[in-house]
């Protein structure tokens, strides 16, 4: 046992004292808190008038000036008005989202100022947010954590810093403490050297710096620099297959559009509606000549976007890019001239009647309006303008209910892409284990012997090979007991000390570090070389992989004093037997440094070093991991445990979550590699590996990063957890990189998904929300189409069977709005179902339209269209149809799309659509507004909606029988999962 006794080491206390409690209060009094103002936003008022640059609210707006103006004459309003209220509840419906989707973004920057930061105050190591930090306060920073704050560096080991941030310099840059700086003169440096600032990067080292500004005081709050946004407009595969749907759609809507404005020209030509003379036909020509050319801005950018989906190159001109409102006044503009021209160049040629009363006749131009509604009202319907907004929500709605489940997105496209993960490649601290290090075994061959000769104090050696190799630190408190702050390896080793009642703040307080080599990965361990206050000489420290250390050993330190080490092979199977049981170790040795300079390289003295002894940490399994690596398992995903930890360690912690089985023991072939083995095998041979690979134990962080591209070279969507600095390469290579809560900042700026509790069973629940998400997504595309298809189908042969507009603008703007607002906040809401995960990973590049989809959106829509069509025919039966009937049919027409809905909520599941409905209160919500909205438009919209009111049984009857498409849709699911248990049934 370690002991105080005959300790040498006069009793050292912190290197600082920090602040009181109370100058904490006046310095924040004085010079704030350390909090960045946000970026100016926009007044709301602008934010809203931006929505009515929508050219879909720009045609509607002209849509509805022509029916005020034909009103003016005619004394009728009612449809310019209803337009008009039309377009400000699309705008303001709109605005309201976008606002609160921007709001759901918000929060994640907000985040960012609660990291914990290491401070000194009241003579005490403790954490406190970063938004809590002052002026005054002392710091502690080391290799890979954020500068939090303007600062004085008061004390430093190799610190290097990242300034690239701020400067653009490729290179770390050196920092020293004042004194040094001004020793060395250094003078030509973009900042001082003897200063550090907020969000640059710790590349080396470690340090105690005083915060000298924060805030907006800062350097970085001076330049107005935003340093933890949120990436809301990164293109994502989805983003891009949701903006190829929208061309599809557009294109074909815009194609409806023409061919139902020609029928109906034609209609109207063959039933004399349209009855003209040649000199009104040219008058007529010339108008909607001049209209095309006016709505050039609506119209032509859809060409375009159906010339690309052909696989033409050709570009859409500058001019058509600015949408402006200038710019679509110029167009307006032309068409005018045109239209004057054609007027200037007809009269003289004859080709225009003499009175302008005669130009057009009032019922052809009304005729001509009702067809430019009709067109008007297919294009709003076809165009899904909604579409990127409901993408939106979800993906917002999505992104705050992971960070309630610990999984905090900082990129919009993870929420996405980690549902159709292939491969996760999992860290095993604190991943799969609870990262409570504590020293289980420590065997130091000294620790029993006497005071010698040769060695004043080894008790007082082994503390300090502990103290002084380490950068973590231990908070205590009255009345509680001591937690580790940094990394919790470390922390097991000072808590160990701490139970041996010693204090190692004095050990490390009176050695005089010189320099020091951090943990590498590639060498496996780390040295700090000084002057020890034990020995009074200068004496270099390693700890690390005992294995590696064992190797640059010559002699042990044992009871009877140094000895030549013969035993290794003794030493390594027992190490090995701890490793065995899942136990990480951790080898210390030392060597004499007689002659040392600044110019001596570490790595190259650190051989025929004397082996001290190890220690054996164990951290506990997370109870939750095998079943969520079963999950994964079953859901057809890879779980590759990559870690640094050796092979005996690995496989018994692969073997405790289930991941390896007993066969791999005796066929193992490629499922379990080191690092060095891995590093060994070409490309080829690699590439075949990593297809079978479990385990990689012993990795560096190159071996990491070659494994992750060599799996996705091979098609696989890669998610990958870490939380050092070395795992930043990795993090960022994968299409998830999933960064642990408590890791460094590097790892944490390189990942898209922090797990804000380190557990495995986050990634499960990311996954989870991430294939719902898409699925939710897919629900609502799915209930837009089929309304799609059947309002193009009624609108194209509506005219042919005697009905020019089988619903208005006004009452396609209202199925409009349950489409692309209503449906979407429904659908989208709709709360993770964990059978997502009985399916095997969607590839991310399929497109969002599944056959499956595409056969429900077709058969039912033309299944709602036939009987649509034939319901009109008999309600035409007489040869007229009165306001009563088309009432009667857009009920009937928006109530199967309302019955559709809750069939659109079982896409991908058997079960019932009421299934599970109480926990999606929203849902609910929303389809009680639907109905009632319904209902209040037609008893009360009166002319505006072209409607009359209905009788109560008139409402009980159309209710119920439109209600058969979702028995229908139940029916189906019904025998699906009956034929689903009887295919179970026999297979056992």
């Amino acid at each position: 046992m370690l002991t105080n006794d005959n300790n040498k080491v006069q009793k050292a206390q912190l290197p600082f004292t920090g602040l009181t409690s109370e100058q904490v209060k006046v310095n924040r009094e004085k010079y704030g808190a350390n909090i960045l103002t946000p970026p100016k936003r926009d007044p709301l008022w602008k934010l809203f008038l931006e929505k009515f640059e929508d050219p879909v609210i720009r045609i509607l707006m002209i849509a509805a000036a022509i029916a005020i103006s034909v009103g003016i004459f005619e004394g009728e309003y009612a449809e310019g008005l209803g337009i008009v209220a039309a377009i400000l509840l699309a705008t303001t419906l709109a605005f309201v989202n976008e606002y609160k989707a921007s709001q759901e973004f918000d929060i994640l920057n907000q985040v960012y100022d609660e990291v914990a930061i290491k401070v000194i105050r009241d003579g005490n190591f403790t954490t406190i947010p970063r938004k809590d930090l002052v002026v005054g306060d002392i710091v502690y920073v080391e290799q890979g954590e954020e500068i939090p704050a303007d600062g004085q560096i008061l004390e430093e080991v190799s610190l290097e810093i990242d300034q690239s941030k701020i400067t653009g310099e490729a290179e770390p840059v050196k920092k020293l403490t004042q004194a040094d700086f001004l020793a060395e003169g250094i003078k030509e440096q973009t900042y001082p050297a003897d200063k550090v600032y907020r969000s640059t990067m710790v590349e080396q080292g470690y340090g105690y710096l005083e915060i000298i500004a924060v805030g907006d005081n800062t350097e970085i709050g001076k330049l107005s620099t935003a340093i933890a946004s949120v990436e809301t407009q990164e293109e994502t595969p989805l983003n891009r297959q949701l903006e190829k749907l929208s061309k599809l759609i557009g294109v074909v809507g815009l194609g409806f559009a023409g061919v139902t404005f020609l029928s109906l020209l034609v209609r109207g030509f063959v039933t004399k509606e349209l009855s003209l003379s040649s000199q009104q036909w040219y008058v007529v020509g010339l108008l909607i000549a001049s209209v095309l050319v006016a709505l050039s801005r609506v119209w032509l950018p859809v060409i375009y976007d159906g010339l690309e989906l052909a696989g033409s190159k050709l570009a859409a001109p500058e001019w058509l890019e600015n949408n402006g409102l200038i710019s679509w006044l110029k167009t307006v503009g032309i068409g005018l001239v045109i239209f004057a021209v054609g007027l200037g160049l007809g009269y003289p040629l004859g080709l225009i009647p003499g009175s302008v009363n005669n130009w057009v006749p009032a019922s052809v131009a009304k005729a001509l309006l009702h067809y430019f509604m009709v067109a008007v009202t297919i294009i709003v319907v076809a165009v899904p303008e909604g579409l990127a907004m409901s993408v939106t929500l979800s993906l917002a709605y999505s992104m705050r209910k992971m960070a309630a489940s610990n999984n905090l997105v900082r990129r919009m496209h993870a929420c996405e892409t980690i549902g159709s993960a292939t491969v996760i490649c999992s860290d095993k601290t604190g991943t799969l284990t609870q990262n409570q290090m504590r020293v289980h075994e420590a065997d130091f061959p000294s620790l029993n012997s006497q005071l010698m000769p040769a060695v004043r104090d080894v008790q007082a050696l082994i503390a300090e090979a502990i103290a002084t190799n380490s950068t973590a630190d231990l908070e205590k408190k009255p009345l509680t007991a001591p937690r580790a702050i940094g990394n919790a390896t470390e922390g097991a080793l000072l808590l160990w000390l701490d139970s041996q009642e010693i204090d190692y703040i004095s050990y490390r307080g009176n050695f005089q570090i010189k320099n020091r080599m951090p943990f590498s990965g590639q060498k496996k361990y780390m040295g700090t070389i000084g002057t020890s206050s034990v020995t009074g000489e200068d004496v270099l420290y390693i700890k690390g992989a005992p294995e590696v250390i064992l190797e640059r050993c010559s002699h042990i330190l044992t009871e009877q004093g140094l000895e030549p080490l013969k035993q290794k092979a003794a030493i390594a199977s027992l190490i090995k037997e701890y490793q065995k049981r899942g136990m990480r170790a951790l080898g210390f040795a030392y060597h004499d440094v007689p002659q040392y300079s600044s110019e001596t390289d570490l790595d190259e003295i650190a051989h025929n070093m004397t082996w001290l002894g190890f220690v054996a940490i164990i951290d506990p399994l997370r109870p939750e991991v095998p079943d969520a690596i079963d999950a994964c398992l079953h859901a057809g995903m890879q779980v590759k445990v990559v870690t640094g930890d050796n092979s005996e360690t690995a496989k018994e912690i692969a073997r405790q979550i289930g991941l390896w089985e007993k066969d791999d023991d005796f066929n193992s072939g490629y499922l379990h590699l080191t690092g060095q083995q891995f590093a060994q095998l070409s490309d080829f041979e690699a590439s075949q590996a990593v297809l079978e690979l479990k385990i990689l134990s012993r990795a560096r962080p190159l071996d990491k990063l070659r494994l992750v591209k060599l799996l996705q070279a091979q098609g696989a969507v890669v998610g990958v957890t870490g939380d050092g600095t070395n795992d930043a390469a990795a993090l960022k290579q994968a299409q998830v990189g999933l960064a642990m809560g408590s890791g460094t900042a590097i790892a944490k700026e390189a990942s898209d998904i922090i797990l804000l509790d380190d557990s495995f069973g986050s990634i499960v629940n990311a996954v989870v929300w991430g294939r719902s998400l898409y699925q939710n997504i897919q629900r609502f595309i799915l209930f837009q189409l089929t309304i799609n298809v059947v309002a193009l189908g009624i609108a194209l042969i509506g005219p042919f069977i005697g009905v020019a507009l089988p619903l208005t603008v006004t009452q396609m703007l209202w199925v409009n709005l349950i489409m692309d607002t209503f449906a979407a906040l429904a659908l989208a809401t709709e709360p993770p179902n964990q059978k997502v995960m009985q399916r095997s990973p969607r590839h991310p590049e399929a497109f969002i339209v599944t056959r499956t989809m595409a056969q429900n959106i077709f058969s039912v829509g033309l299944g709602f269209l036939i009987f649509l069509i034939g319901f009109l025919r008999y309600i035409r039966r007489d040869g007229d149809i009165s306001t009563y009937e088309l009432s009667v049919f857009f009920a009937v027409f928006v109530m199967l799309q309302f019955w559709n809905l809750f069939n659109a909520r079982c896409l991908g599941l058997k079960q019932s659509a009421f299934t599970g409905l109480s926990k999606n209160k929203g849902f609910v919500a929303i389809a009680i507004t639907i109905l009632i909205g319904q209902i209040l438009i037609i008893q009360f919209g009166g002319s505006a909606f072209r409607t009359v009111p209905l009788s109560f049984i008139d409402w009980i009857s159309i209710i119920a029988g439109t209600s058969t498409v979702l028995l229908a849709g139940e029916l189906w699911r019904f025998s699906t999962r009956r034929r689903w248990k009887n295919r179970l049934g026999k297979s056992y």
